[in-house]
């Protein structure tokens, strides 16, 4: 384990005492850093797919230009985390005075505390070493966020237990920014922060001062400021005070993934499927369906596109078709979880969740919109998939009177002997490339796609119970009928 210098002193006379490094900013830190990253190759930020044409060349810039930012963007655009991912780009360890509140650097040191250790103890002043974790501050904006929770407060108590005035600034309580010092303070929805509030950040970036209780305290605070903000709200009149809006050296714009295969890694990345010593396999056109989801979400007009539908949702509804998938294998006895479409309605609760609708929206309901937008999702991957698909004869059996009833508890062979009394859905699925002839699994799952797409097509009905049948008006149950087709004996 490497040691380091533990006094100020021996500190001086280490790597860390020479002139470029006494008094580099965090600024110059990050900006070193990530140029050496640069030379290396290889990617800035472990983690953030999908940006790397479009974000990422603009987050560099304002990182190379030294520049406090700002992310615009909706709810699930992974803000947050390119945020928490520029800790990578912080030194591993730098030093502190010892037990400084506000990480001071012993060779510039901000606080009344530090540079009176250093005063009294000169060379044998302790030095602590500050991780780079240590050194990342985010707060989430509210409307009742005040100066004393960003910049401090004056404490009584310190100032009768040290015999202190008021205006001492050893007196104060530092606040969440005055810690960061020598760090990242990261300021989350930003237009919530109470005018009064913004006056009092803008201050401190701009003259590094500011007023607590009606006495001056000067705060020359080395840190980078970075902030998110959904930009319909950072654009609104009133607000964002103007000073603060214009200190802010970068806007960046981000995006939810462009395309399928960028949302799918995403997913396929964040979302929780390994349950332990069961085997998960989720068929690729099912976690492309998923994904589809929501695109098709985010372009449906019933849904509210100022807020935004998150990449949490196909994170989310992966997670629970993976689990009904699970449940449901435990009661068939099957060995393998393979998740299908009925998985996919029975995860509506995570898509539900997700979408704030509009007025038109409310009216149908977020139930009715999630199952059309399944059944859209569906059709769109049938369609990038294989193209056009002759199901005349698939359609033409439920239109004289088949039907077929799919929950999501029955297994998988046995959805294959009931798929199997429709004419050519099983070719279908086969010729396609959805599904091979042993694999039951991944038949299910493939005609369950084909039917759910007639489905969007019109050209065949769904219950909400999972029974299919023909598209004008769903024909009564026969006493005879078996669960999958028409005339069919168990």
């Amino acid at each position: 384990m490497q040691s380091y210098p533990s006094t100020f002193g021996a500190l001086k006379r280490s790597s860390y005492g020479a002139p470029a490094m006494q008094r580099r900013s965090v600024k110059d830190e990050l900006r070193h850093n990530l140029l050496n990253r640069i030379c290396a190759g290889g990617p800035l930020f472990e983690g953030v797919l999908g940006y790397e044409d479009t974000v990422m060349p603009q987050l560099v810039n304002a990182v190379l230009s030294k520049h406090n930012f700002i992310l615009l963007g909706l709810r699930g655009q992974a803000k947050s985390r390119i945020l928490r991912a520029l800790t990578t780009l912080l030194d591993e360890v730098i030093p502190i005075v010892d037990g400084s509140e506000v990480n001071d650097n012993p060779f510039a040191p901000v606080s009344k505390y530090a540079r009176l250790r250093l005063q009294e103890a000169g060379d044998d002043t302790p030095i602590a070493w500050l991780e780079r974790d240590s050194r990342y501050v985010e707060k989430l904006a509210t409307p009742d966020v005040t100066i004393a929770d960003l910049i401090g407060d004056l404490d009584p108590i310190k100032a009768a237990r040290g015999g202190h005035v008021l205006s001492d600034e050893l007196t104060m309580h530092y606040g969440m920014l005055p810690r960061a010092n020598r760090g990242i303070f990261a300021l989350n929805e930003l237009p919530d922060l109470a005018g009064k509030v913004q006056v009092g950040l803008f201050n401190i970036m701009q003259e590094g001062d500011v007023q607590i209780k009606g006495y001056p305290v000067r705060l020359p605070l080395d840190v980078l400021l970075c902030f998110t903000a959904n930009p319909e709200d950072y654009t609104a009149r009133g607000k964002i005070i103007t000073p603060l809006k214009d200190r802010i050296g970068s806007e960046i714009q981000t995006h939810y993934p462009e395309t399928v295969d960028i949302g799918v890694s995403i997913t396929r990345r964040e979302a929780w499927t390994g349950r332990g010593d069961r085997q998960i396999r989720i068929p690729d056109f099912i976690e492309e369906m998923v994904e589809r989801v929501a695109f098709e979400a985010r372009t449906d007009k019933r849904i509210d596109r100022r807020s935004g539908v998150s990449q949490r949702m196909p994170i989310t509804v992966t997670e629970n078709i993976v689990s009904n998938a699970e449940r449901r294998t435990l009661r068939t006895g099957e060995s393998e979880v393979v998740p299908r479409v009925a998985d996919v309605y029975a995860a509506m609760p995570s898509i539900t969740g997700k979408i704030e609708l509009e007025y038109e929206g409310e009216l149908i309901g977020g139930q009715a919109i999630a199952r059309e937008l399944i059944r859209r999702a569906a059709d769109a991957t049938l369609r990038e998939r294989a193209g056009v698909v002759n199901a005349d004869e698939v359609v033409m059996w439920f239109d004289v009177g088949g039907a077929l009833e799919v929950t999501d508890d029955a297994s998988a062979e046995m959805l294959v002997k009931g798929f199997a009394s429709v004419p050519t859905l099983l070719d279908i699925v086969r010729d396609v490339g959805l599904a091979s002839k042993n694999d039951p699994a991944m038949t299910a799952a493939a005609c369950e796609l084909v039917l759910e797409a007639l489905v969007a097509r019109k050209k065949i009905s769904r219950t909400d119970a999972g029974r299919y049948g023909r598209a004008v008006q769903e024909q009564r149950r026969r006493p005879n009928q078996d669960l999958f087709g028409g005339g069919m004996s168990a």
